[in-house]
């Protein structure tokens, strides 16, 4: 999937817009890469939504930057360091409101499962941004 969303090259897949999320596996230390959908915060930082489809756990990317929560995102040719938090209490109640605007389909998604879809800020980190390797 990783590979369609580079080719892709307008970083938008399934009608909404796609980054390449690295992050550091907390357990095997090795670096991960999932295509993940986003969508912009009022502030300028990115909203991804731990979704998994509605499946009943978190996606292992979830985990991993709940360990370690310096990440890289890619969109297009633009590589970006990024600190993760997640979002609690109204604050995740407007970004879940934003988010449901844009992609009626993760209330779906939400709907399938017992647990509350964490909702991950992505917020650029000084200096942070790099050419691609």
């Amino acid at each position: 999937m990783a590979k369609r969303v580079r080719r892709s090259g307008d970083g938008r897949m399934a009608g909404f817009n796609v980054l390449l999320l690295t992050t550091v596996g907390r357990r095997s230390g090795q670096a991960r890469t999932s295509p993940v959908g986003w969508f912009p915060a009022p502030d300028g930082s990115r909203l991804i939504v731990a979704s998994a489809n509605g499946a009943a756990d978190n996606p292992a990317w979830y985990y991993n930057l709940a360990a370690r929560p310096d990440a890289q995102v890619a969109l297009g040719d633009h590589v970006e360091e990024v600190t993760a938090v997640q979002l609690h209490g109204d604050e995740r109640t407007r970004a879940w409101e934003l988010i449901l605007a844009a992609a009626p389909r993760f209330g779906r998604y939400q709907a399938k499962t017992d647990r509350e879809m964490p909702i991950i800020r992505l917020t650029p980190r000084t200096g942070g941004e790099r050419e691609p390797a």
